[in-house]
């Protein structure tokens, strides 16, 4: 595996960072994941928007232009003969000293990995997931902003923990109001009387790109889409529940702290929304 890291590709066995660089010593940084299907790099450019406006929010100066990040990410999938794939894109502060201090770095380093993803087994897929809530809280937007894709994932760590811990897949996190937020890597959709329902972004859910994907498949379905605040009522007596993320495309649940979802069943619209999203994939995006 070739790995991209500041200009240069490298062989995985000599991929290295500095013990000193602050994104490994403090979480400071950020990323992407960006999924590669039949040859095409999907919703590149959203990707890249938003990892300058996370470097934006952290005032993190990334040493190359957007075009010359996107150039190296398909390049990148070049050199692995990456057809169909997950590539993690990453901007750390660099290295510093020991001390908090960002101003002490003074070059950014880039990193990009291409490589093969499998989120959830395909049986998931097939007859839909179970997941609980979690006490663990979403950040909160004057502390750690949730919009900001950062290195520090601790938040949905702990999360995923209880989720473990519990014996499914996927966790629900709420925000300090008691709202629905999103899940520990994916955003949260429900159904209800041909209405497509997701939580705002003011509730401290990601900007997800596949979230957007999935809104707008659903106004082509002439589907009423809406971002309410939403509780674990609303999502308990919902007709189906779905997730979205780059890794998770788009997933089923049937089942939220032991309340059956709708037939208890992956949903039509559901199933037509996974149909259509798979045939994006196989006609968007930036050829490799």
């Amino acid at each position: 595996m070739k790995i991209y890291i500041d200009g240069k590709f490298c062989d995985e066995k000599n991929a290295k960072v500095s013990v000193f660089d602050h994104g490994l010593l403090y979480g400071d940084g950020v990323f992407e994941g960006i999924r590669a299907y039949h040859g095409r790099v999907f919703k590149l450019k959203e990707h890249i928007d938003r990892l300058f406006y996370s470097a934006k929010a952290i005032l993190l100066s990334i040493p190359m232009s957007h075009a010359e990040i996107m150039k190296a990410t398909v390049e990148t999938c070049r050199r692995n003969k990456l057809r169909d794939g997950y590539i993690r894109l990453v901007v750390t502060r660099g290295v510093g000293t020991l001390g908090l201090n960002p101003n002490r770095c003074k070059n950014p380093s880039i990193i990009i990995i291409a490589d093969k993803i499998q989120l959830y087994p395909k049986e998931y897929y097939e007859r839909g997931l179970d997941i609980v809530t979690v006490p663990t809280t979403r950040n909160l937007h004057n502390a750690v902003n949730p919009a900001i894709k950062s290195l520090n994932y601790l938040n949905n760590i702990l999360a995923k923990i209880e989720a473990n811990n519990a014996g499914v897949e996927e966790a629900i996190m709420l925000n300090s109001e008691g709202y629905v937020s999103e899940c520990t890597g994916d955003n949260l959709f429900i159904v209800k009387d041909r209405q497509l329902l997701t939580p705002p972004l003011s509730a401290g859910a990601l900007y997800g790109i596949t979230r957007s994907v999935a809104l707008s498949l659903g106004r082509e379905m002439g589907l009423e889409t809406a971002e309410p605040n939403l509780t674990r009522y609303d999502l308990f007596n919902a007709d189906e529940c779905f997730l979205t993320g780059t890794g998770a495309e788009l997933i089923p649940v049937v089942k939220i702290d032991g309340r059956v979802i709708g037939s208890g069943k992956p949903g039509a619209i559901t199933r037509e929304l996974v149909e259509r999203y798979h045939a994006l994939t196989k006609v968007s995006g930036e050829l490799i």
